[in-house]
């Protein structure tokens, strides 16, 4: 696996948190049930993991 430095994972979480508040704010517009809002479901989901995955990344080092 490779390895990153704190001040990577630091800039990628500052990325991916304005990539999920961009998203959720574009959520809110889409119609229930259409293809753009299950892609959108998925997407916010796999931020919200990623976010999550360097949450703990950055409390083991």
């Amino acid at each position: 696996m490779t390895s990153f430095t704190p001040d990577e994972l630091i800039e990628a979480k500052k990325s991916l948190d304005s990539i999920l508040n961009k998203c959720e704010k574009a959520f809110a517009k889409l119609k229930e049930n259409s293809p753009q809002h299950t892609l959108m479901v998925r997407r916010i989901n796999a931020l919200r993991f990623s976010l999550n995955l360097i949450e703990k990344e950055l409390q083991n080092l």
